[in-house]
């Protein structure tokens, strides 16, 4: 490697002799796990309400919080729940934060529970439109940004695209995000997004 490459740049410098900033960034992290904990909980609580039924088949379901790293280089953690990962169907609401970008709720479905929901999610496409929700385009169902080349935002398109879209792919993922600035508010504003999801697809 040459020098060029291993020297630092001032910003750098700061960085690295500053132990505070990677002691204020693991504070960060913590703190956003216990926030997607007590999420998890409000979720919880909420599928247990007895009128709803489709839930019923997921309420015993365990929740997981994976924490990383390196998504495109930047650290993130993400909460599944509901969360069904088979080798040919997928049932999961993911919960992510990623660190410099947004916290997002994601429905990703595939296999036999896209063939189950995938009627009831085009006949919604009218409600889903009106609330900023975007809607997965791209061949690899596990990348998280919303890029153009992943997500396209229905607002911008009609019934037909939107349906043939749900039709032709091999999974359905559709995401909302809310920007970091509403920090104060995200606990409520995931959770309704949540019981959105849940009250879409419940029977």
């Amino acid at each position: 490697m040459s020098k060029a490459k291993i020297r630092l740049s001032q910003k750098e410098k700061e960085l690295v002799i500053d132990a505070s900033f990677i002691l204020t960034k693991n504070a960060i992290l913590e703190k956003v796990k216990h926030l997607l904990s007590d999420l998890q909980e409000k979720q919880q609580i909420f599928l247990n309400h007895p009128q709803l039924f489709t839930a019923a088949d997921y309420k015993k379901l365990s929740a997981k919080i994976s924490k990383g790293e390196n998504y495109k280089g930047l650290p993130y953690l993400m909460l599944d729940y509901p969360r069904i990962f088979g080798n040919s169907s997928i049932f999961a609401i993911r919960t992510m934060f990623w660190w410099g970008n947004f916290f997002s709720v994601t429905l990703h479905l595939s296999g036999g529970y896209k063939k189950k929901f995938e009627k009831k999610i085009i006949t919604s496409f009218s409600v889903l439109a009106k609330k900023e929700v975007f809607c997965c385009v791209n061949e690899d169902q596990w990348q998280h940004d919303f890029e153009t080349g992943n997500y396209i935002q229905l607002s911008g398109i009609n019934m037909t695209d939107f349906k043939k879209l749900i039709n032709e792919k091999p999974f359905i993922k559709l995401a909302t995000k809310i920007p970091l600035q509403q920090w104060g508010n995200a606990t409520d504003t995931l959770l309704n997004y949540f019981r959105q999801i849940i009250e879409m697809l419940d029977d």
